[in-house]
């Protein structure tokens, strides 16, 4: 699957589990480790848990399986490494403070 319909995927897999404020982040030439971020967030920790995990498990049923899974255990901010596309799910506070979409754009 190329970067841009991975990309696609995730945002359709977080959509389908209510994720909210949904963006992506072309990080293309600012760093090596992928093409796209995707920052959404969850409604609670159990909400941001279940997002996650239902983008891994979609994207293992796809043949994809995720790089890495972390944060997981406290469900504040899950990281779902897919390769080229990396899915940030974030409790509202935590996205509020590490504000990852203003940090990426400079």
């Amino acid at each position: 699957m190329q970067a841009e319909q991975l990309r696609q995927f995730v945002i359709d897999k977080a959509d389908d589990m209510k994720a909210r404020d949904i963006d992506v982040l072309d990080v293309k030439g600012k760093t090596d480790v992928a093409d796209f971020m995707v920052i959404c967030s969850g409604n609670s920790k159990t909400h941001v848990r279940s997002i996650a995990e239902h983008v891994a498990t979609e994207a293992k049923h796809a043949g994809i399986p995720p790089l890495g899974i972390e944060g997981g255990e406290q469900s504040e901010w899950v990281l779902v490494d897919l390769g080229d596309v990396v899915l940030h799910v974030m409790q509202e506070s935590i996205r509020d403070f590490y504000q990852l979409e203003k940090l990426w754009s400079q």
